[in-house]
Formats: C-alpha cells, sequence, structure tokens
C-alpha cells in the first residue's frame, strides 16, 4: 500500500506528463516518461496529443471522439506535438495533430469535440463482475513472482505508479492458462486528481492504451512478460460518452473479436463503479509471437507490461 505522500507525488507526475509546453502557433512539446519499454508508452502519446488538441478548443466543446496511428517507436526523449485546426463548425470541431521527435513523426491523431447537446440516450450494462476491493494490483502480482520475473522488467516493473491496475481474474503472468479472449481491469489514479476535466480526459486516453491487447493472447496461453510476444500497438480509437472522474474506480471490459495476420483486434468498455458507460475503445496492434520467424520491432507504440 503506497503511503498518501507518495501516492500524491506519484500521481502530480502523471499530470506533469501531461502538462504541455507552449511553442507558439498551436505548437507544443511534451516531456516522456520510461515505464520500463523498449519504445515510450503509447499511453503517453495518446494522452499528450489529446491534452494538445484540446488546448486549442474551447472548454465547452469536449472530446467526443479520437483516432490515432502509431508511425515508429518513440524514444524516451521530448515530444514535439503540432496541432492543425482543420474545422470550427457551429456544433463540431476537429483538430489533426502530429507528433514529432526531430526529423521524425512517429504518430498522427485526429480529434472531434462538440457542444454539449440533448438528445436520446441508451447504453449496454456493465458486466457483472467483482469489485475492485480485495483483488491484487498488478505490481503486487508482479512483486510476487520474484525471481521468476525476468531481471529486464524489475527496474520499472516493481516501481509503484499513479495509476493502479487489478485485474477481475488475476492469472499467472508468466504462464497464464488459456481462456476466452476476454478480461476485465479495475484502474484509477491513486490519489486525488486535479478537477479539471480535460486532465481525467488526457489521462483516461493514456490508461485506455493498457491492458487492450491482452485479451487478444488469453485464448493461445501468452503473456507479455514471459517475452514470448513482441506487442506494438498500430492504431487505437477512443470515443467519449459521459463525464467521469479517474481517481474513481473505473471497470475496463476488454474482448478481443479476431486475431490473425501476426495482428490482433481488440474492443473495451469503460464504465463507472455505479455502472455509467463513459467511453469505448478499439485497437489493432501487432503480436509477433517469438521464435515463428519474427523480424525486430520497427514500428508502432510501446504497451506496458
Amino acid at each position: 500500500m503506497t503511503d498518501p505522500a507518495t501516492a500524491a507525488h506519484l500521481v502530480g507526475q502523471l499530470v506533469e506528463l501531461m502538462h504541455l509546453e507552449p511553442l507558439g502557433e498551436d505548437r507544443f512539446r511534451a516531456q516522456s516518461e520510461d515505464i520500463g519499454t523498449p519504445a515510450v508508452f503509447g499511453g503517453q502519446v495518446l494522452g499528450q496529443a489529446l491534452m494538445a488538441a484540446s488546448l486549442t478548443v474551447g472548454a465547452e466543446r469536449p472530446v467526443h471522439s479520437m483516432h490515432a496511428y502509431f508511425l515508429l517507436p518513440g524514444e524516451h526523449a521530448p515530444i514535439d506535438y503540432a496541432v492543425d485546426r482543420v474545422r470550427d463548425g457551429r456544433s463540431f470541431t476537429t483538430r489533426h495533430v502530429v507528433a514529432r521527435q526531430g526529423e521524425r513523426v512517429i504518430f498522427e491523431l485526429s480529434a472531434s469535440f462538440q457542444t454539449v447537446d440533448q438528445g436520446i440516450e441508451h447504453q449496454n450494462p456493465m458486466p457483472l463482475v467483482d469489485g475492485p476491493e480485495g483483488l491484487p494490483s498488478e505490481l503486487d502480482q508482479r512483486i510476487a513472482l520474484g525471481d521468476r520475473l525476468a531481471e529486464r522488467w524489475r527496474a520499472k516493473g516493481l516501481q509503484p505508479h499513479g495509476l493502479e491496475y487489478r485485474r477481475v481474474e488475476p492469472d499467472d503472468m508468466l504462464t497464464p492458462a488459456p481462456r476466452p479472449a476476454e478480461s476485465a481491469i479495475w484502474f484509477r489514479a491513486i490519489a486525488p486528481l486535479p478537477d479539471d476535466p480535460i486532465v481525467h480526459r488526457a489521462l483516461l486516453a493514456y490508461a485506455s492504451d493498457h491492458g487492450l491487447l491482452r485479451a487478444a493472447m488469453r485464448p493461445h496461453g501468452l503473456s507479455f512478460i514471459s517475452g514470448q510476444v513482441r506487442p506494438a500497438s498500430l492504431d487505437h480509437a477512443m470515443w467519449f460518452h459521459r463525464d467521469f472522474r479517474l481517481d474513481d474506480w473505473l471497470l475496463y471490459s476488454i474482448d478481443s473479436p479476431s486475431a490473425g495476420g501476426a495482428r490482433g483486434l481488440c474492443r473495451g468498455s469503460i464504465y463507472t463503479r455505479d455502472g455509467r458507460l463513459v467511453a469505448s475503445t478499439a485497437q489493432e496492434g501487432m503480436l509477433r509471437v517469438l521464435g515463428q520467424g519474427s523480424p525486430p520491432l520497427g514500428a508502432a507504440g510501446a504497451v506496458p507490461i
């Protein structure tokens, strides 16, 4: 259990990661964190790019959808974001964001924002699963592996983070038994966040890249940290439906309808504790099983362990 002062510090670091330095003419610079993956974590770039787009749109028009492509692996170094104001309509606003490191374009995103309007409303119900209480965190699971955890994961993989994840069905992280192509994860910030809803949306985009591709590996008994699979996010889509707070528990319900061609497609639904559907996601990722003629990873964003 992280003490309150440390928890607040870790969450503060996460909020600071979403802070962008203005460079003028709708250009921004952000720092990078190293969570132990070979390339920069894809969720970081998703959150920062959404933040860059949001900074060029009035608060009365929250984001409702975003579509992104990971083009090249990002380095653990500052990233520059350039925003193109594609359209400012009566109800909808469109922004396009390009992320660069030096001369390399590593990522691009299109996001759409809308005025708050009234209309029909319905949603799929939240799955009936156990609550987060009593479930081990993924950090606790990694710590419990002891010497079974590969040396390359120990420096970063055993450090606490500003977001906590708890799998509804904890399995062996190294040798999971084959299961249906679906999973559920509770997650939240471990200390209170600022009240700014833009920060919560950017950090939800960050968190939404965690655990998605795992659903595609479950039927095959594969694991990231075992070193069996070389993963990389290829694209990511997200739709925001309702307000939420990321410092309250959220449930990420995920399934994978298809895998093939060394790629897996995964979909997610994010619910509040009281059952409101607040966001939906979809992602296709590269999943190369090592030992099957896999070339070195040459594109896309890294996913966490």
